[in-house]
């Protein structure tokens, strides 16, 4: 949609072929049905918090960023707003009022929208020029003659939504390499038993930590949920873009359950708790410090005799509370599938793409934009901003 409104403000005639019985299927459940359209911070920002291939967007990022994302939807009449971590939603808190003002943006510009039009491939000239494309509408069999084709077909995550990976069989028949694709933005399998135990207890304020042997992937500060397979959130879905695709071997992950606490300030914190309920016994005596859910298991892996009083509790014991209260340990064992991620990571190899305008090194005419390239971010609005800064600069490039 972004490619189309761009190409047609250059005053192209263009037209958009979409699969689905209408557009924005997949935005519409975005940001859990609120559409966290982008992130408002600066380039550099943007690209700090991109995983793969941030350096390929600088021209994307600077041409089109999130300050004018949101100019353009303010201006195309939706009313924004932007919260906690400079997460921009619209005002109404309804990614279908984002969908909407996006299809009057083309219809405003006379984009001709066919709907029901599945793409089956790209027609290339001999010269390596675009020619056109072939597709099925309703059963009949269609074609499109074009000077241009941009390709924003998405990956194969979420598939119901139409991400049927299409687009990396066209980029691959036009002699486009393709990077190994996996689930990405998704929740992670834990191998310990007590997850199912915590089942719907959401944490918020944690810090969560990815080592591999001992070095850290990844540290970050936020919300996460256990499920019964394991953990999501925020959070989560983020960690998982760092393990995307790699090897479990070795990986563990660690909960600071009181990251705004040192170890020393918890450690007094502790004694004063301790203080003020000496005769209690320790399975009673964590009520103030942590979640109800979580008390239990946490006992459990103190190996503090639960009858205990706490006036009994030794330092040793008290150090293994406090390190586990710092430290929760999981044991990742894998991530959940494509239905389940937010994004897929993979995809059409950069090397191919001309970063500065989004088209083809293969093929004249052919450009490629949004999360069909192999580019992905942590959560927070960056994924669909790179969408529309990729959108937005092929539909720009398209020579005049």
């Amino acid at each position: 949609m972004m490619a189309a409104v761009s190409a047609a403000d250059l005053g192209h005639r263009v037209t958009l072929l979409e699969q689905n019985e209408k557009l924005g299927k997949k935005l519409y459940i975005t940001g859990k049905g609120r559409c966290n359209i982008t992130n408002d911070s600066d380039v550099e920002q943007l690209l700090a918090h991109v995983v793969s291939n941030p350096k390929f967007l600088y021209s994307a990022f600077y041409t089109f960023d999130s300050s004018r994302m949101m100019d353009f939807l303010e201006s195309e009449g939706l009313a924004l707003k932007t919260e906690r971590g400079n997460r921009v939603f619209p005002l109404s808190d309804k990614s279908s009022d984002v969908i909407r003002t996006l299809q009057n943006a083309l219809k405003s510009r006379r984009v001709k929208v066919e709907l029901h039009a599945r793409v089956t491939g790209l027609r290339v000239q001999a010269a390596g020029e675009i020619a056109g494309v072939d597709f099925l509408q309703k059963g009949q069999k269609r074609n499109l003659t074009a000077d241009a084709v941009i390709v924003a077909t998405g990956g194969i995550s979420y598939p119901s939504t139409g991400s049927t990976g299409d687009g990396y069989q066209f980029a691959k028949e036009t002699g486009h390499t393709l990077v190994k694709c996996s689930p990405s933005l998704v929740p992670i399998t834990v191998r310990e038993g007590y997850c199912k135990e915590l089942q719907g207890l959401s944490l918020r304020n944690v810090a969560l930590q990815v080592f591999r042997g001992q070095t850290c992937l990844f540290t970050e500060q936020g919300e996460m949920l256990f499920t019964h397979f394991g953990v999501s959130g925020p959070l989560v879905l983020s960690a998982s873009s760092i393990l995307s695709g790699a090897d479990m071997e070795g990986v563990r992950m660690e909960i600071d359950l009181k990251p705004a606490l040192s170890e020393s300030q918890l450690d007094d914190r502790l004694l004063r708790d301790f203080a003020e309920r000496k005769n209690v016994q320790f399975k009673n005596s964590l009520s103030k410090l942590l979640p109800a859910k979580l008390i239990p298991v946490m006992v459990s892996l103190s190996q503090i005799d639960p009858e205990k009083r706490i006036n009994e509790v030794t330092k040793q014991e008290r150090g293994r509370l406090l390190k586990l209260i710092k430290a929760f340990p999981l044991t990742p064992a894998g991530l959940r599938g494509y239905n389940e991620a937010i994004i897929t990571k993979g995809g059409v190899s950069v090397k191919d793409i001309n970063p500065a305008t989004m088209e083809s090194r293969h093929c004249r005419g052919l450009y490629f934009a949004g999360e069909i390239l192999d580019l992905d971010a942590v959560t927070g609005g960056y994924n669909l901003q790179i969408a529309w800064s990729t959108g937005y600069l092929a539909g720009l490039s398209v020579p005049e």
